[in-house]
């Protein structure tokens, strides 16, 4: 399901995935169906971890990049997560093709 949140989701970004619920802060934009083919692709991830496990996974590997690259947006894209979302993101039959735990390949 797919919302319209300002308030939910993160200033700085433009959407957010919160299984099983897509928010985005924007409804009439151009870029809205690649952002919701990438915020797609991460509820494909949280269903493959569990959830739970998606979001341990994400906090630690973010906090790991932290200390990596001292900025935290940067630590943010280079996320294996985020890293498979952004370069799928313009291939709408990704997640027909994608492999399981396919995020592992963008460590």
């Amino acid at each position: 399901m797919i919302f319209i949140s300002k308030y939910i989701v993160p200033r700085g970004f433009v959407g957010i995935t919160l299984f099983p619920f897509i928010f985005l802060k924007q409804k009439d934009s151009q870029q809205n169906s690649t952002l919701i083919n990438h915020e797609k692709i991460h509820l494909k991830q949280q269903l493959e971890l569990l959830i739970i496990f998606f979001y341990i996974f994400y906090g630690l590997e973010w906090v790991v990049k932290y200390f990596k690259y001292r900025n935290g947006y940067i630590a943010y894209r280079n996320l294996s997560f985020e890293r498979e979302a952004y370069q799928n993101e313009n291939n709408f039959n990704y997640l027909q093709k994608r492999k399981f735990w396919n995020f592992i390949n963008y460590f």
